[in-house]
């Protein structure tokens, strides 16, 4: 699998301001100020970015409330914010550790070395890494502590639904994609809202700028605005920050998001995203480290346990897409609670040389996706960045 030494390296403004001016710090907080009470289980998370960023980091902080909600004084909560990935969060899990926490979450690619040395040293705490690939791809000689697992989700799915959304919008037949990092995640992500873009639309072509960055508003309002200048009609952001929204906006053009329902900010503009609800399965893990009944189970959640969805159309979707959309939603749904990708093997599914890298009828397993390298045909753009 291609990996990037980050997997979520995102500081909201104020965040970055403060670290320009202060050095780098975690900052943290915790549900319950009486975090040694008895009979209690404590529970950790470590983010990459600020909680209010708009996107993934705040969608994991509203999971871990809603665990907090769920578990009630049984459970107590406590979040590290703007956390850098490399060196730095060793420390912060170790002190984690130090403070009580029994199960951690990590939740940025970038940790995910030092959370499985940390379980190999504490095997009575629970690690949880999102986006880790090191159980579904092992490395040769690498040992996977058994108190070490990872989880994520189908977001594809939803992006190629979020895709049919865009393919139906544009005009010109051209979208603009503004990515962060060419790793396996982001790639098959831009495959899959490409052939739901080519679903309803067989002439579209996705143009995709790298950014680099997860989180950085300059970098992706000047993608953004390159994009439209060289014409596209239509953008999809898979950034954080809502900025290509505010591009999208100024020209008077359609935009997709992700990670969070931006349809009230940018309801003029707004077709819909992909979401993701982190809280059901962390209130599950930590009822495992509880009762004793949790395990090493590599979740990877899909639209029919409810781990992702997509968020509401806005007023630039017609009603015919919102029909065929929703009939893609009905068949994922009827599917077990454990599959995912129903769409890749509608056809065989072409690169941009022409090679047939998925043929009619495959299933791809959750291995295929994690080591996706290629760009389908209609994607204008280079895999490897």
């Amino acid at each position: 699998m291609q990996r990037h030494k980050s997997r979520r390296f995102r500081l909201g403004v104020l965040g970055i301001a403060l670290l320009a001016a202060f050095g780098l710090l975690a900052t943290a907080c915790s549900s319950d100020s009486n975090s040694s009470s008895g009979g209690t289980t404590k529970a950790a998370w470590i983010y990459v970015g600020p909680i209010n960023d708009g996107g993934w980091t705040q969608a994991h902080n509203a999971g871990r409330e809603f665990a907090a909600q769920q578990l009630g004084s049984g459970l107590v909560t406590t979040f590290k914010e703007n956390v850098p990935e490399g060196p730095e969060v060793t420390q912060v899990i170790n002190d984690l550790i130090k403070d009580g926490n029994t199960i951690i979450f990590a939740t940025s690619y970038g940790y995910k070395d030092a959370m499985m040395a940390a379980a190999a040293a504490n095997p009575k705490v629970k690690f949880e890494q999102a986006t880790g690939d090191s159980i579904t791809v092992p490395t040769a000689g690498v040992t996977i502590p058994s108190n070490y697992n990872e989880y994520w989700g189908a977001g594809e799915d939803t992006l190629y639904l979020s895709g049919m959304a865009a393919g139906a919008a544009t005009k010109n037949n051209q979208i603009g994609l503004i990515a962060p990092f060419p790793i396996p995640e982001i790639i098959r992500h831009i495959n899959a809202f490409t052939l739901g873009a080519q679903k309803v639309n067989p002439n579209v072509t996705v143009k995709v700028v790298w950014t680099k960055d997860w989180f950085n508003p300059t970098k992706e309002r000047q993608a953004a605005e390159s994009l439209v200048s060289s014409g596209v009609d239509t953008l999809h952001s898979h950034q954080d920050s809502p900025t290509a929204g505010d591009v999208a906006k100024a020209n008077n053009i359609a935009w997709v998001g992700y990670d969070s329902d931006q349809s009230q900010a940018y309801s003029t503009v707004w077709l819909t995203t992909a979401v993701y609800n982190w809280g059901p399965y962390y209130v599950k893990k930590i009822n495992g480290a509880r009762d004793g009944s949790w395990k090493q189970d590599n979740y990877y959640g899909t639209i029919a346990d409810g781990f992702t969805n997509i968020a509401q159309f806005g007023s630039r979707v017609a009603q015919p897409t919102k029909d065929m959309i929703n009939a893609e939603l009905t068949k994922a749904k009827a599917l077990s609670g454990n599959a995912f990708g129903w769409y890749w093997g509608e056809a065989d599914r072409v690169d941009q040389a022409g090679t047939v890298q998925i043929k009619k009828g495959q299933t791809l397993t959750q291995k295929d996706l994690y080591t996706m390298s290629y760009f389908v045909k209609g994607v204008d753009g280079n895999p490897k960045g």
